[in-house]
């Protein structure tokens, strides 16, 4: 094993190990630490996905420090620590911690930061990040209920979550190229810092990038970063080859169900076009789990009963101010926790009920719904759209799995995403 990654989230581990494989390496995926016994023979490229997005700051740090033995132990030869692309954190962390505990594990002296994602409209210009042309703090990234973004400048945000001296590398270097790139990380490094965001406007800065990185022990950052490095991987003679990515991928024989716990603008546009082209859909209230109005078992027998030939919805995202008075009356952690435990048992459900065939929308629901399901391992399968995956489980019961990001997608993913099952 080459790459041992860490990931913050379930659907951003999925993330990650779609651009891998599509770029060439051979890659798995595992929900929390991986089972001893994980035939690695064959993989290129691990990453293991983690819940520690918005959990303390404490916990995060020792879980990805776990992970990161484990990977050491099992031969990677670099780490990857992967975050969102919209760069989701508060001024306690979890990135900053976290990046700072992994560079302290492998006794490295330098990283980067970029969580630029140009083909879902992520990029860094001068240390500032804009999501689809917006600056992050005009964005919808502004309200997130959990992480809320309110400033676009990357070197302030980390910058209040770690003391190790964040640093840029420009655009007009990411431009010049790998020989460029690599001078100014030696010039960040002479001057001090520790950590360096890089500036990313297209797919090709995103390559030079990865020809820069090449020796780097550590790389933090968003899927779009891992673009380059698997090409810069072979060239320096790391691995032999690249591995075609997959275009097909076979699924169990069984109905569909889309379970959406995320309250993205992206997710509720998608929500809003899937009821626009007539799919069953059922709102869920956190109120109503609250009162004991609305349970596992109801929202089962609701899906049993919907015609086979159509895929019904079941859906919680709801626009900003509904979210926020709703988190008022339960408390903020309350109303997210009793979707996900709602939406989790239903799905553990589902594959007894005849549903092998799961899109669930949401990086905290992604995560519920797998654990439910006892799923470890996945196998990755091909693209949707940027950044999302089929998969298909490598334990637990035998399903398929698309697992999104509540920001990623185009506004008729629900719909189209069957046409890649085989």
């Amino acid at each position: 094993m080459l790459l041992g990654c860490i990931a913050d989230d379930l659907t951003g581990a999925t993330d990650l190990s779609l651009m891998l494989s599509r770029e060439g390496l051979r890659t798995v995926q595992s929900t929390g630490l991986p089972q001893d016994d994980l035939d690695l023979s064959e993989v290129d490229a691990l990453v293991v996905a983690l819940k520690s997005r918005t959990i303390p700051a404490a916990d995060a740090v020792a879980q990805s420090l776990a992970a990161a033995e484990w990977l050491l132990a099992h031969g990677a030869q670099r780490l990857f620590f992967k975050y969102c692309s919209t760069f989701d954190s508060t001024d306690e962390g979890n990135i900053g911690p976290v990046a700072e505990a992994l560079l302290k594990r492998l006794d490295a002296g330098f990283t980067i930061a970029c969580p630029a994602f140009p083909a879902t409209g992520r990029s860094i210009y001068q240390g500032h990040l804009f999501v689809n042309g917006v600056p992050l703090n005009e964005s919808s990234m502004r309200d997130h209920p959990l992480t809320p973004m309110r400033d676009s400048d990357l070197r302030r945000v980390l910058q209040r979550q770690t003391d190790l001296p964040v640093g840029l590398v420009a655009y007009a270097d990411v431009d010049a190229g790998a020989e460029a790139i690599s001078k100014a990380f030696a010039r960040e490094q002479a001057a001090g810092k520790r950590i360096a965001i890089v500036d990313a406007l297209q797919d090709a800065h995103l390559r030079e990038i990865g020809k820069a990185l090449v020796d780097v022990k550590l790389v933090t950052g968003g899927s779009g970063i891992a673009i380059g490095l698997p090409a810069a991987y072979r060239d320096a003679g790391l691995i032999d080859r690249l591995t075609p990515p997959a275009t097909s991928i076979a699924a169990p024989e069984g109905r569909g169900a889309i379970l959406a716990g995320s309250c993205s603008a992206a997710t509720r546009g998608q929500v809003a076009k899937a009821q626009e082209a007539g799919l069953p859909t059922l709102r869920i209230d956190p109120l109503e789990i609250a009162s004991g109005a609305l349970t596992p078992a109801s929202v089962i027998d609701w899906l049993v009963s919907q015609p086979a030939d159509v895929t019904p919805l079941v859906y919680s995202s709801d626009d900003p101010d509904s979210v926020r008075a709703v988190q008022e009356k339960l408390g903020r952690d309350k109303a997210g926790t009793l979707v996900e435990d709602l939406l989790a048992a239903v799905a553990a459900a589902l594959p007894a009920k005849g549903f092998t065939r799961l899109l669930v929308a949401g990086g905290e629901t992604s995560g519920a719904v797998v654990n439910a399901l006892g799923v470890k391992a996945l196998s990755i399968g091909p693209e949707i759209d940027p950044g999302v995956p089929w998969t298909r489980s490598r334990s637990g019961p035998d399903v398929a799995l698309a697992l999104k990001s509540g920001n990623f997608g185009t506004p008729d993913f629900f719909l189209k995403a069957w046409s890649s099952l085989a």
